[in-house]
């Protein structure tokens, strides 16, 4: 019996066991669990379990993605056009130029951004009017839009129901002065005297304008049919220029006549185009008229807000 035991064939069994348990390649696979559901939680979100406003803002409906679109745009111009208008105190603070009588210096087709005239004041403005003249700026170096002195918006004899009118003040005259002889530049009145000229004397003070362009002064016929500008009558002055983003507000207002973006009041300026033949070609203009940080803001701004900008007609 002994011999039997040490004849039978060993028990290889626990060593099968092992080796099965040890080879993953002969040991059975588990299978992977199940991916979890991949629906998103905008497609899950509903008005009833999640409330209007969060539907709102998470689900994939197309029409609702559309107007978040819409409204955010919107928000943004807005959230803009309050800041702009905050540091303008104009509304719209944004205009656009229809006509070419400040050519070189606004083109038709310029964006605009004004402001009040008593901000942004410039040394040896006239009295607390906030504006420097022609004259004084060619004394101490200041200069807007290429020329010395301020480019001012006023109402042509302070006709609120006239269109406004954008151009240069040239100089500030007393009651009863006699400007044409004693201010008036000679290469624009030529050798015309008081006598020859309308608002000469002065009937009351106030400021001669000129359009950049035009071949004569606003007060003898040159330019816009207005009289003296009295301070009163001034709306606000001309800061920086963007060039051709007003072309969005005059296509549409072309378009639909006012309709869908009617104008300001406070914003249309009366066409004061030089006599036919002495227009030079309107062309491209480059970069901001000032590098000061208000050109940038109004630069991004300028798209969104070109179809609720006013008119300007230089």
């Amino acid at each position: 019996m002994s011999g039997s035991r040490s004849g039978a064939p060993p028990d290889d069994s626990g060593d099968d066991d092992r080796d099965q348990s040890d080879d993953p390649a002969g040991s059975p696979q588990t299978p992977p669990p199940e991916p979890a559901s991949t629906a998103s939680d905008s497609d899950d979100v509903t008005i009833e379990d999640d409330g209007l406003v969060r539907w709102f803002f998470k689900t994939n409906d197309e029409t609702v993605m559309v107007t978040r679109d819409i409204l955010s745009s919107v928000a943004i111009v807005a959230a803009v056009a309050l800041l702009l208008f905050g540091v303008s105190g104009i509304w719209p603070p944004l205009v656009a130029v229809e006509s070419g009588s400040m050519e070189p210096n606004m083109y038709r087709g310029d964006l605009i951004f004004v402001v009040e005239e008593d901000r942004f004041v410039g040394d040896s403005a006239i009295g607390d009017t906030g504006v420097v003249t022609l004259e004084r700026g060619q004394t101490n170096d200041y200069t807007k839009f290429g020329n010395p002195g301020d480019v001012i918006v006023f109402r042509p004899n302070g006709n609120s129901a006239a269109t406004p009118v954008i151009h240069r003040a040239h100089f500030w005259v007393e009651k009863n002065e006699r400007w044409v002889e004693t201010k008036a530049s000679e290469e624009i009145v030529g050798d015309a005297t008081c006598q020859d000229l309308p608002n000469c004397p002065a009937p009351y003070a106030g400021f001669i304008t000129k359009g950049d362009h035009n071949p004569g002064y606003d007060q003898t016929g040159g330019g816009a049919d207005t009289g003296i500008v009295k301070p009163e009558w001034v709306t606000g002055k001309a800061q920086y220029r963007i060039p051709w983003l007003g072309h969005v507000r005059l296509t549409v207002d072309r378009l639909f006549g006012g309709m869908i973006v009617p104008p300001a009041p406070s914003s249309q300026l009366a066409d004061t185009r030089p006599e036919p033949g002495a227009m030079t070609p309107a062309g491209p203009a480059s970069g901001f008229e000032s590098n000061g940080e208000l050109a940038g803001i109004a630069g991004v701004a300028g798209g969104s807000l070109a179809l609720v900008a006013g008119r300007y007609r230089s």
